[in-house]
């Protein structure tokens, strides 16, 4: 198989149809897609979720991380057998009455048990635009780093996983935290396209998250990121993106160290700034600046945060003004 260029993989895996537990025309694009990528294997486990593993020479990389993306997006399924009336039932964050306005102009298209708002996939130079971005563009970024780790031939290890049922309540997540498959100092790193809030912008490059709506998360996987980032020359931001959750909540509730990085994302969950039905839309430099961010963390070894711990820190410090802490005891006495 030739190497598929990021616009390739952009163009087979947004064009998917996708629904939360009905997802897997994606699945079975990126398997496709991973099959010849050199040193990934790629497996499926028992929920569903999508697996799969980089691995080249005898560096190790630390922290080892987990790249996860979902493979859903808020979308139309059957009503399963037995449990009503037969019809379709929309999965997913977006509120009935704009749901209702889009199948009355008659936007919405069905294949076998999905549907999905029939909007095109259109990339240019600049933006990419389709109707599930959230999450198949961090589907897309994990698919394009590991082929660079392969070309590039970095030494390292990586792992991914793309999960199912995210937008219903991180279910192939929390799957993945109850019966972790990977080391057990491996940090989970959720890929996700959010809205821009508290400072972020479309175009300013990847979100370093802090947190979510619902959870911190972990400060030294944060701080490597930043550090990489500024050894690499990699623009990106630094915000809480409180607007929504991501699955970096699911796996620290499960008891695993997580962190988060975003796309910058227009109209989320196909809603713009009028409530009104339209196409997601994300900007490619900040998809590029991600594929390379994420490939440097695999490739840079860190001991702690690149720098020293906050720990290390704080013991230098104790050392350092040892004499002025005697002082000041004296005082006390």
């Amino acid at each position: 198989m030739a190497v598929p260029t990021l616009i390739t993989i952009l163009k087979r895996i947004l064009k998917q149809p996708t629904a939360p537990f009905h997802e897997y025309h994606v699945a079975g694009e990126i398997e496709a897609l991973l099959k010849d990528c050199p040193h990934v294997k790629v497996k499926r486990d028992k929920f569903g979720n999508l697996l799969a593993t980089y691995d080249y020479g005898k560096h190790t990389s630390r922290p080892t991380w987990v790249l996860g993306a979902h493979m859903d997006h808020p979308g139309f399924v059957r009503v399963p057998s037995g449990k009503g009336k037969p019809g379709w039932q929309f999965l997913g964050g977006v509120p009935p009455v704009v749901v209702e306005s889009g199948v009355k102009k008659g936007l919405r298209k069905t294949k076998g048990e999905i549907g999905w708002w029939n909007f095109p996939v259109k990339i240019t130079a600049e933006k990419i635009e389709a109707t599930a971005c959230d999450d198949l563009i961090g589907c897309s970024a994990i698919i394009a780093t590991l082929w660079a780790l392969g070309q590039l031939k970095l030494q390292g290890t990586v792992h991914a996983a793309f999960t199912r049922a995210e937008e219903i309540g991180f279910l192939g997540a929390w799957q993945i935290g109850r019966k972790w498959p990977f080391p057990k100092s491996a940090v989970f790193l959720s890929i996700e396209t959010s809205r821009p809030v508290n400072g972020a912008v479309m175009g300013g490059g990847p979100i370093v998250r802090v947190g979510d709506r619902l959870s911190v998360f972990d400060s030294d996987a944060t701080a490597i990121m930043m550090k990489t980032a500024l050894e690499q020359g990699i623009r990106v931001q630094r915000c809480l993106l409180d607007a929504g959750a991501c699955e970096a909540t699911a796996l620290q509730a499960s008891g695993h160290r997580a962190a988060g990085i975003s796309i910058p994302l227009g109209n989320y969950h196909n809603m713009n700034e009028a409530k009104k039905l339209a196409p997601e839309f994300v900007m490619m430099n900040d998809l590029k600046s991600l594929v390379s961010l994420l490939t440097a963390l695999v490739g840079t070894k860190h001991e702690g945060i690149g720098e020293s711990s906050v720990r290390e820190r704080v013991e230098l410090r104790m050392d350092e003004y040892k004499t002025h802490l005697a002082a000041g005891n004296k005082c006390f006495d």
